[in-house]
């Protein structure tokens, strides 16, 4: 099988025959436009209309060729296909984004508004970054506990709607197809295996344990099947009993059996070739792909060093003002504090339906309270619900589910209700006004619904932004007067501290060669965190590198700007106009977003 080169974009013009036009990305690469391409369009009209039918054509070049995300979207075109995991499409991908890059570089951006800009830089970095991650050959390790090709079906099918015959017939054709992505998927793997780029073997361990829950299960069990508990009244009975043997037969002679014999694969080849170290700096080009990954999730030039620095001040910061919540409640130190905490009932669920309205009633809560942040609320409704019993064990505590845009879908705060009884209470306000509103929720379909900027601005975004915008989105509940029990107060610090911790234990891990043990242990030592959340968050850093540096990096960043707008408008600081202006343009790069609220401060001055 083929394996994809890096992918050089550099590019030599044809000497002499236009004048050449040239963009520097964010990493100091030039591309040249190739005029053999096509011949630049020159005014500004046709200049603009060449920028929106790129915009469109790599819009649809990313749903034709992600159907899941398309069908998670509500666009049904594709839904009886799914992605082509194979190396040679992967190949074919980086070809194409080449091809959209010269036509980009070929449009003068001279006369267009800021927002075109904005959407052409971004378009640019997208597709640098990809080229970039193109050496690390992050297809060769495409699984690991918080997810893969054995949950990317049963997640997907609770995105769905099925309303029709058709809905129906295309998700059994999908399932047609998924031996096929575990086979391509498994032949990735053995590449790794062979380039010795393989997941922590113990980590593999809790995968395998995920796929024997889904491959052992009966047909009529699966959450495969879910479209088959509530069919629409309109729908025949024989058609139904037809969509539900076909469904059946599919899951049970093809899915099932794909299943197991990825257990096999696991067991036999896989799993033995785990590598031992926890940091990704045991890789081939371990540290070089660190670095791009702190690149990549923060979108800042911070070095492992300076964001580890920046994470111990953030705990010292958080220590202190968590001791004062300790004293007032009559503990002389934080370690006597948080003993208390694991022994008192009333900071622990009575069961998992408990924890989900505890959630519900702090949304409720939030949601009243919005007009008095915002200029502009999201028109997507919000509900909580959980995360799916396959998962759970090796899941965090909650996370967002992105509604679909048509309104089909409500946005979803999906909470994790494993071993219930024995999770904490304490961070439960902060985490709901992080996953829900003011967070991830209002943010994520604010940007969905915003109009004038192209599709993939809509629905993509950045890590260090969206993270950042959900830590910073915590504080906004004491602002405006929540966090009224110390105990709600002292959690919202302790999962500020949280995302601070993550900034140390990730670099640890991958940049200073920690063992897991000392992850764990750094968590105990500055944290009451408890034991289940600990684990499972050990794990998922190891598991993402970098991705855990973007919360607090992002939240630092935003709480900067305000403090700058601040300083500068003076009287004339509106906390609602910030705000709106934060989000009026999706999730950016953090440099982006600085660029912008400068503008926006000369702007208010005047």
């Amino acid at each position: 099988m083929k394996k994809p080169a890096k992918v050089l974009v550099l590019l030599a013009l044809v000497a002499g025959l236009f004048a050449p036009q040239s963009l520097t990305t964010a990493f100091g690469q030039t591309f040249k436009a190739d005029p053999a391409a096509a011949a630049a369009p020159q005014t500004l009209e046709d200049r603009r209309k060449a920028l929106a039918r790129l915009f469109s054509e790599v819009w649809e070049d990313n749903l034709r060729h992600a159907p899941e995300f398309a069908s998670s979207l509500g666009d049904k075109r594709y839904n009886d296909q799914i992605t082509d995991y194979s190396v040679r499409a992967y190949n074919e991908g980086l070809e194409r984004e080449q091809g959209f890059l010269l036509r980009l570089a070929a449009i003068d951006p001279a006369g267009f508004t800021p927002q075109e800009v904005i959407s052409r830089d971004l378009l640019l970095r997208q597709f640098t970054e990809d080229q970039e991650a193109a050496e690390f050959k992050e297809w060769e390790m495409p699984i690991n506990q918080m997810g893969g090709i054995h949950t990317t079906y049963p997640d997907l099918v609770r995105q769905l709607s099925f309303k029709t015959v058709k809905d129906y017939d295309d998700w059994i054709a999908r399932l047609h197809l998924v031996p096929k992505a575990f086979e391509q998927t498994t032949q990735n793997m053995s590449i790794g295996v062979q380039d010795k780029r393989v997941p922590p073997r113990y980590l593999l361990e809790k995968v395998v344990e995920q796929v024997k829950e889904l491959a052992h299960q009966k047909p009529e069990d699966s959450p495969l099947t879910a479209p088959l508990k509530s069919f629409p009244s309109d729908i025949p009975a024989a058609e139904q009993a037809r969509i539900k043997a076909e469904m059946l037969a599919a899951i049970g002679k093809e899915v099932l059996p794909a299943y197991l014999r990825f257990q096999r694969f696991l067991e036999v080849t896989y799993i033995p070739a785990g590598r031992e170290a926890p940091g990704i700096a045991a890789l081939p080009d371990g540290a070089k792909y660190y670095a791009f990954r702190i690149r990549q999730q923060t979108t800042t030039n911070l070095t492992a060093a300076q964001i580890h620095q920046i994470g111990l001040d953030e705990v010292a910061k958080d220590e202190a003002a968590m001791l004062v919540i300790a004293k007032k409640l009559g503990f002389a130190d934080l370690k006597s504090f948080q003993a208390s905490l694991k022994g008192n009932p009333k900071l622990h669920p009575a069961s998992g339906d408990a924890l989900l309205d505890i959630y519900r009633g702090y949304v409720k809560g939030m949601q009243a309270k919005l007009p008095e942040l915002f200029g502009r609320l999201p028109k997507a409704a919000l509900e909580v619900t959980t995360i799916p019993e396959y998962s759970a064990k090796s899941a965090p505590a909650a996370y967002y589910d992105q509604g679909a845009p048509d309104g089909s879908r409500p946005g979803r705060i999906t909470v994790n209700v494993y071993n219930a009884a024995e999770r904490s209470l304490v961070d439960v306000e902060a985490v709901a006004y992080h996953e829900g509103v003011p967070g991830h929720h209002l943010q994520i379909s604010i940007g969905e619904e915003l109009e004038g900027i192209p599709e993939f601005r809509k629905f993509g975004g950045y890590t260090a932004f969206v993270e950042g915008w959900g830590l910073y989105s915590e504080r906004l509940g004491k602002e405006v007067g929540f966090y009224q029990d110390p105990y709600s107060d002292y959690g919202r610090l302790e999962a500020d501290i949280w995302r601070a911790i993550r900034l140390v234990v990730d670099t640890g891990v991958h940049s200073q060669g920690w063992t897991r043990q000392q992850m764990v242990d750094y968590f105990k030592a500055h944290s009451g965190i408890d034991d289940t959340n600990i684990q499972a968050e050990t794990d998922r850093y190891i598991a993402w590198p970098g991705q855990a540096l973007a919360y607090k990096i992002g939240q630092l960043k935003i709480l900067e700007l305000r403090e700058r707008a601040k300083a500068a408008l003076g009287a004339k600081f509106d906390l609602k106009a910030f705000h709106d202006e934060v989000l009026d343009s999706g999730a950016l790069p953090l440099d982006v977003l600085d660029a912008r609220v400068t503008e926006w401060i000369a702007a208010q001055k005047h």
